[in-house]
């Protein structure tokens, strides 16, 4: 299994009229929480585009626990639970707040696709090899 920790402090335009964070920003949560993975990892999403792979959001599910708020220091942890075979990818998300109590769940599945036949391929062995020591 591999997990990381990513920290983001809610600004106000995050926020609805209630002070709470707008539902639809946490896929960017994710996001940024799986890019910051993928660096810890040794990779940039930007290193694996140019190897002619890209790497597009297939399902997403998310679940609401608690609200986070403005100026709230968020913590995302980012979670491979499995080895990714073949195609795809899970990235599993959880984010808690500065008191360690847990806001939301999330998952977030991408497929390995060749950016010049836009079909899904392997993931690079590159990839591959840096994350087994994980599993």
């Amino acid at each position: 299994m591999f997990t990381t920790e990513t920290q983001i402090r809610i600004h106000y335009a995050l926020t609805d009229q209630m002070g709470v964070v707008y539902y639809g920003h946490y896929a960017q949560f994710y996001e940024i929480g799986r890019a910051e993975a993928i660096r810890q990892i040794g990779y940039t999403y930007k290193e694996i585009e140019a190897m002619g792979i890209i790497m597009p959001v297939v399902e997403i599910n998310s679940r609401f626990l608690r609200p986070a708020r403005y100026d709230d220091l968020i913590t995302v942890k980012t979670t491979l639970k499995e080895m990714p075979t073949y195609f795809k990818i899970v990235f599993h998300s959880e984010i808690y707040n500065e008191q360690d109590e847990l806001l939301n769940t999330g998952m977030v599945s991408l497929f390995f696709v060749d950016a010049k036949t836009m079909k899904r391929c392997n993931m690079p062995d590159e990839l591959k090899t840096r994350l087994e020591k994980y599993f």
